[in-house]
């Protein structure tokens, strides 16, 4: 009983360490410009998943410092390792507003004016964007269409539908004259910057691969150390093993932080929500 208190204890430490260092770095453990949902049950999974092998990690070996470390790997293991529908969903996203967009220019000719032409895309636009499409449609009955299209391009929230809603805003001010060809040197953009993030994508399919045979070995030969030959990490019990101990697992966490950071792929800043708040002040 006295050894399952102190791994709980254990574990809720690991837990506020990696909030303190979550609130150091600036940032947050569920993101409030997402949706709820399952968004916020992935993250208390992983929550759960890293006070649980905090706890697991202390029991095992007694080192208040391997609790730490396992709960902050298992907090950033789905980020090291995962992550793929995510960037698969960015790359369908970014090709169904090219989609969009074409919609859009080849609905003009037929529309009486770009609120229809938008009206009429509603019912066939990409999957990925009908939700926000048709919030769009239905703004359009009670607000302006430029004040409409800022909020469409916030919800979207991505940097090439604000050139799109940017391109449409100025076209419903001024009446622009050549907004098709303008439309259509978008999506091309749009497309694009698709095919580069599926080129990237594979470029770092190499990399993802040796980091989780790396990490598995690691995990699979401390495992089997801490069952099948306990005796040889006794020497991380002492103050100076834990020193050492602290040392690795700064080197392991350090490469596996620039490796997150190397499938980042930077976004330019956003304008349209500038827009936005300069006219709601």
């Amino acid at each position: 009983m006295t050894s399952l208190l102190i791994g709980a204890l254990a574990a809720c430490s690991a837990a506020g360490l990696l909030l303190v260092v979550a609130g150091l770095v600036g940032r947050s453990v569920v993101d409030p410009q997402r949706p709820e949902g399952p968004r916020s049950l992935r993250a208390a999974g992983r929550i759960g998943g890293s006070l649980a092998g905090g706890g697991i990690a202390f029991l095992a070996t007694g080192w208040p410092l391997a609790a730490g470390l396992v709960a902050l790997t298992v907090w950033h293991l789905p980020r090291l390792l995962g992550g793929r529908s995510e960037r698969r969903a960015a790359i369908v996203r970014t090709e169904a507003i090219a989609s969009w967009t074409e919609m859009i220019r080849d609905s003009i000719a037929a529309a009486a004016g770009l609120e229809e032409a938008i009206a009429a895309t509603a019912p066939v636009a990409p999957a990925p964007l009908r939700a926000e499409v048709t919030t769009l449609v239905r703004r359009l009955d009670h607000e302006r269409l430029p004040d409409a299209l800022v909020k469409f391009g916030q919800q979207v929230g991505h940097p090439s539908c604000d050139l799109v809603v940017a391109a449409l805003s100025l076209a419903a001010r001024l009446e622009a004259s050549d907004l098709s060809s303008l439309l259509s040197r978008l999506a091309e953009s749009a497309r694009d910057e698709a095919r580069m993030r599926v080129r990237v994508e594979v470029g770092r399919t190499r990399i993802r691969t040796a980091t989780s045979v790396i990490v598995g070995v690691v995990l699979a030969a401390v495992t089997l150390l801490a069952v099948a030959n306990r005796g040889y990490l006794d020497a991380y019990d002492t103050a100076a093993g834990q020193v050492v101990l602290a040392v690795v697992g700064a080197v392991f966490g350090t490469g596996g932080w620039l490796l997150t950071r190397m499938a980042v792929i930077e976004m330019p800043e956003r304008f349209v929500a500038r827009v936005g708040q300069v006219a709601g002040s």
